[in-house]
């Protein structure tokens, strides 16, 4: 049966088949998450809602393949450019979101961030100008600033401010993030369309990480750039698996570039210059599985954590009932505006760490101070426990 889109997600949530309750201890797995909370803030052993990964399993079908091709004991040098993968990614956007790719211009590479640092050598030069819209993915700026371009901010709906961005006559790249991170706003198709025509017009290329496509909640629908936003010339939409089926410890991700000059330098520098032709053959593997089996988890998964997001709107209505909190419209990030009630972020971070035992993302990683960002891709018990340490950290700073 085809994706249905506009279909309620709840509807496809099989309760009995996936256990998205059950806690998988994660400790002692090197796990950047858990492991490693201390680096960032300074104190080990906190309950951690920060990184974006998720502590569930990755779907049963992932694992399956991951294991039969373990059992065939033999890793040597391996390829992405065959029709298993590249079916895989085809066949995938073509159910999930009515778009028909060219295999010819799909990529391959190890990460999304490399896929941008790519492209942004190819379509910049140090000094140029990347508008990025504000708040901005905490990666972004690095990766600009060891390029040496120069982050333009654009606050996210400002269409205005995007424009005057756009035309100065050093401004090369739009690096968008679709959906977008850390506020979870989902593009519409007019948006999209607009700011395409804004690139052409002052030609700029677009880089478009789509990297949390897979998780938007119904209403709201994912328009690929390919689809709806793509104009002749530059442009690209940068994306894994690895957000939503949760496998970014397996690295990999794929790209789609439109222009073939382009793309022969993307493959020319990630053979030649890096030395990257021999893909992780485990996320191959992973991203063909994820596609062509996973889609019942990925249906299932939203769902949940949607279960989780409406939570944490709840608990936070209830206790502060002029917050007007909402969920995200796409992923698993809670982005909450505390700005109304006038608390102090370092003052909040110091309550969540020392009396809460909590690691809560503060907005100011992003660019955007009276926010936190609260990871909630995991079991419900979890997510209940980061929200009232949030709510309580916050009732004694009022």
């Amino acid at each position: 049966m085809a994706y249905d889109a506009d279909r309620d997600d709840a509807d496809r949530y099989d309760v009995q088949r996936y256990d998205f309750d059950r806690v998988v201890d994660r400790h002692g797995t090197w796990c950047t998450q858990w492991d490693y909370v201390e680096d960032r803030f300074g104190v080990p052993g906190l309950l951690p809602f920060t990184i974006s990964d998720m502590d569930f399993e990755t779907a049963p079908e992932v694992l399956a393949a991951l294991r039969a091709r373990l059992e065939h004991g033999v890793l040597g040098y391996s390829r992405w450019r065959h029709a298993d993968f590249l079916s895989a990614v085809t066949d995938w956007y073509a159910a999930r979101y009515e778009t028909a790719v060219d295999p010819g211009s799909v990529v391959y590479g190890p990460s999304v961030i490399y896929q941008v640092s790519q492209l942004l050598r190819l379509w910049s030069a140090p000094g140029d100008g990347v508008v990025v819209h504000t708040p901005a993915y905490d990666a972004f700026p690095k990766v600009l600033a060891a390029h040496e371009r120069e982050l333009r901010g654009c606050p996210v709906g400002d269409f205005g401010e995007l424009e005057r961005l756009l035309a100065l006559p050093d401004t090369s790249v739009l690096l968008l993030c679709s959906p977008h991170n850390p506020t979870g706003k989902v593009w519409t198709r007019d948006e999209l369309t607009r700011t395409a025509e804004l690139c052409a017009r002052h030609g700029v290329a677009v880089i478009s990480d789509e990297i949390h496509a897979d998780l938007a909640h119904a209403p709201h629908v994912h328009r690929p750039w390919a689809l709806h936003g793509a104009q002749d010339g530059r442009w690209a939409v940068v994306t894994s698996a690895s957000k939503s089926f949760n496998i970014p410890a397996l690295t990999g991700s794929y790209g789609i570039i439109g222009d073939p000059v382009s793309r022969d330098a993307y493959l020319r520098a990630l053979k030649e210059a890096d030395g990257l032709s021999s893909p992780a053959v485990l996320s191959v593997v992973a991203h063909i599985a994820a596609y062509r089996e996973g889609g019942p988890w990925l249906d299932a998964l939203r769902a949940y954590v949607r279960g989780n997001l409406e939570m944490v709107a709840e608990r936070l209505d209830a206790a502060f009932p002029g917050l007007g909190w909402a969920p995200p419209e796409a992923g698993y990030l809670a982005w909450i505006d505390l700005r109304p009630l006038g608390v102090d972020d370092e003052a909040l971070q110091r309550e969540l760490i020392e009396e809460e035992g909590v690691a809560i993302m503060p907005g100011t990683a992003y660019g955007q101070a009276g926010f936190v960002r609260l990871n909630v891709g995991c079991p419900r018990s979890k997510a209940v426990a980061g929200v009232g340490a949030l709510v309580r950290a916050l009732g004694r700073l009022r």
